[in-house]
This record gives structure tokens, sequence and C-alpha cells, in this order.
């Protein structure tokens, strides 16, 4: 199993575990014991799919349709192929010394690209003048 999916799998758990911590009710359907993490997470992209082949779910959605399928009895699970692809969104902390090291390249890139504006400015000025002056030193046949 890939990594990304147990990162999803266990986003999924830690939810849960956590609600079923402050919510009675949905302490009690989390322990049913027909049920489990596998089938939930295999319920979710079950439902996932029906949305489209690639598709983006905010954390609300996906947390929602997990206490659903605890909720529920009767749920149909809706497999997919086992080369079906799943991706999290994660957050990853920086320590101190990475975000200046990360502030010094992004001001270095910024300055880069202003040196390279500056550049391409001035060379659409210089242009622009050579282009006027071709056009004043042109012969005209009308003008004789």
């Amino acid at each position: 199993m890939s990594n990304s999916i147990n990162t999803v799998k266990q986003a999924i758990k830690s939810y849960l575990d956590n609600r079923a911590k402050t919510d009675e009710l949905f302490a009690v359907a989390y322990a049913k014991p027909n049920k489990n993490i596998n089938e939930c997470f295999d319920y979710i992209l079950g439902e996932a799919k029906k949305q489209g082949n690639a598709v983006y779910l905010p954390d609300e959605v996906v947390f929602g349709w997990a206490v659903h399928y605890y909720d529920e009895d009767d749920i149909k699970i809706n497999k997919l192929p086992a080369n079906a692809k799943v991706t999290a969104k994660t957050s990853v902390e920086l320590s101190e010394d990475d975000k200046e090291k990360a502030r010094e390249i992004a001001l270095q890139e910024y300055k880069q690209q202003c040196i390279n504006k500056l550049l391409e400015e001035k060379k659409a000025k210089a242009k622009r003048a050579s282009e006027k002056i071709n056009q004043v030193s042109q012969p005209n046949l009308f003008g004789l």
C-alpha cells in the first residue's frame, strides 16, 4: 500500500478517533464490530469516483463520508481498482533555518525577475527607438 494512501487513511482515522472522543452518539457507531477503517476508506474512494476521475475533495466532505459510513448499517461500497491513485495534502513544519533559507531564495528569485523585467523593457525600448529611426530615414516617393 502506498504511503499516500496510508497518510490519507491515518488522517481519516485520526479525525474519527477525535470525533468519537467528543461525540457520544458517534462513539457508539464508531465502535460497531462490522465496521473498519479499510472498508470506510473503500467507501470514501467509491464516493469520490462518483464525482469524476480526478477530483479534489475538501476535508469536510471526506470526513463527512467517513462519519456516514459508520452511521449507516446498510451501506453500499463501490471498490476501486487496485491501481487507483490517492493523494492528500499534508502540512510540513519548517525550522527557522529552513524558513530563512526559503526567504533568501525567494528574495534572490524576485531580484532576478526584476532584473529580467528591466532588461526586457530596455530591449523593447531600444527596439522601438530603432524602428522609429528606420521609419524616419526611409525615403518616400511622394515626399520628393
